[in-house]
């Protein structure tokens, strides 16, 4: 997105640390979706295991059906495992689903339709979909609110960024990562954990139970 003198401060630092990440390099074909006759559970849970701890997602598929199942044929896929989170930006977001350690950008293979009409704010312990300035460019990465981000919601004259679930368990995890140091690194010039997190597991938690 552009930078726009009238936007707050926040809201231009969410545009370029949301998009930059994408705009590096656009992804190649691997990652089959779910086939579209697949029944979505209406929230399903994904538990997260990184270097620093562990965290839960719950998912609303009936607001964001599409970017649900995309994410979760990327998990089916084991598309996270051993991706880092590539920018952190204390009391902003933290962003993966993208690199290795290395740098290397991933390759998948959709692009999604933009949901971020779904009536789902960017309120802190959200996940949602980040994007080049393109509106219907996300793939994999996402994010993770740290605080209220609500400039990141649609407006009237222009697409937001699709927010899918939100956080139920491990929150403070999520919070550390907030927090870690930063510098550059890799093709970045700012917000890159100086020590890598790295996302170790990613699973559809069964709803019976675990």
């Amino acid at each position: 997105m552009t930078r726009a003198a009238s936007r707050p401060l926040r809201a231009t630092v969410a545009t370029l640390g949301l998009t930059l990440g994408l705009s590096l390099g656009l992804s190649l074909a691997l990652t089959t979706p779910l086939p579209a006759e697949t029944e979505l559970p209406n929230f399903p849970q994904v538990e997260f295991t990184t270097t620093l701890g562990s965290f839960t997602v719950e998912l609303d598929s009936r607001r964001a059906p599409h970017t649900v199942r995309n994410f979760l044929a990327l998990v089916e896929n084991g598309h996270y495992e051993g991706l880092i989170f590539h920018r952190v930006i204390q009391g902003f977001v933290i962003q993966g689903g993208g690199y290795t350690p290395d740098f290397d950008l991933r390759p998948v293979e959709t692009q999604i339709i933009n949901e971020s009409g779904n009536g789902l704010s960017n309120r802190r312990g959200t996940i949602a979909m980040a994007r080049t300035n393109e509106p219907h460019s996300a793939d994999s990465q996402f994010y993770l609110n740290l605080v209220d981000n609500v400039s990141l919601d649609p407006q009237p004259a222009r697409w937001g960024y699709a927010v899918f679930g939100s956080v139920v368990r491990g929150m403070e995890t999520v919070d550390e990562i907030g927090y870690v140091a930063t510098s550059s690194g890799g093709p970045f010039e700012r917000d890159v954990p100086q020590a890598p997190v790295i996302i170790r597991e990613v699973r559809l938690l069964d709803p019976e139970g675990g």
